[in-house]
């Protein structure tokens, strides 16, 4: 019986000019060229206005507009950077952990706490997909969960989990949940009827269909979903650590704000910053990899 994989390779070589099988490589090559000029190019204007950002701050801390407590310079949030990488002065980091160790222990929370919520999302996205009356019944739960700011409903996680890990990975996953399973459920709805019907007619049983027909060609919206999902779970991981949150990024930053340390607060902001441009950057490739006929589209 014919199964989706081999759609999908199908459907992948159609939208690629360039597949190995192509009998025109040389063509293929001469197009690639101008692609790797424009992916310079783009390289070449984000570098240029990171430097005219920074030229920027370090006019504005130099003309002593605002006070080096309001705005940090430069090269203030560059030695906070050496001191918290290490040890200074007998002491250790920043709280006796180093920056990139508070920044690994913020993102094993959002691994766990946002994975479960991806998880939970897709599950319920499908069911609500496939389901008239499962979608009857959730969406309007999902909805009303996607409208509440995570400090809306952490203060009721910690009485309901105490100030350790767990209301920190609850407020996580619920955070996270909501935008996957609403990209899931409207990708797995418009599934293309074609296809579905096709296999249906050759015998294949829903779980069948659902796997190899609708998952695959929903695949795309899905990983929108995730993105979107880990971005509101990495925006959330500050409120995830107001309480009980050192080590961790969050708490660095709520704990330097208290004693007025804006050059460690900034260095905390930029290192949350990064990061997520690093996931987000590994996310959008996984999603190339996973659904190549998306990005030759």
């Amino acid at each position: 019986m014919p199964t989706s994989p081999s759609l999908r390779e199908r459907t992948a070589e159609a939208a690629d000019p360039v597949s190995p099988g192509s009998a025109n490589a040389a063509d293929g090559r001469r197009r690639r060229r101008p692609e790797r000029a424009a992916l310079l190019r783009r390289i070449g204007l984000r570098v240029l206005a990171l430097a005219v950002l920074l030229g920027l701050w370090q006019l504005v801390t130099a003309l002593q507009l605002w006070s080096p407590v309001l705005v940090p310079s430069p090269a203030a949030v560059w030695q906070a950077l050496l001191e918290t990488s290490g040890t200074h002065d007998g002491v250790r980091g920043y709280q006796g952990h180093t920056l990139i160790e508070h920044l690994g222990i913020s993102l094993r929370r959002i691994l766990i706490g946002a994975g479960a919520g991806v998880v939970a999302g897709l599950v319920l996205g499908v069911l609500m997909g496939t389901l008239p009356w499962v979608r009857v019944v959730l969406e309007p739960a999902v909805a009303f969960l996607r409208t509440l700011p995570p400090l809306a409903y952490f203060s009721l996680l910690i009485i309901w989990f105490g100030i350790d890990e767990a209301p920190k990975l609850w407020l996580l996953a619920i955070a996270a949940m909501p935008p996957v399973a609403v990209a899931t459920a409207s990708a797995v709805a418009s599934a293309p009827t074609a296809l579905v019907e096709a296999a249906r007619a050759i015998g294949a049983r829903r779980g069948q269909v659902v796997t190899s027909v609708v998952l695959p060609s929903a695949l795309p919206e899905i990983l929108v979903g995730v993105r979107l999902a880990f971005g509101i779970a990495y925006s959330s991981v500050v409120a995830a650590e107001t309480v009980n949150g050192l080590p961790g990024i969050g708490g660095l930053i709520r704990d330097a704000q208290r004693y007025n340390q804006s050059d460690t607060v900034v260095l905390g902001l930029f290192a949350i910053g990064i990061s997520g441009l690093l996931i987000d950057a590994a996310l959008r490739l996984l999603s190339d990899r996973l659904a190549p006929w998306r990005s030759h589209a």
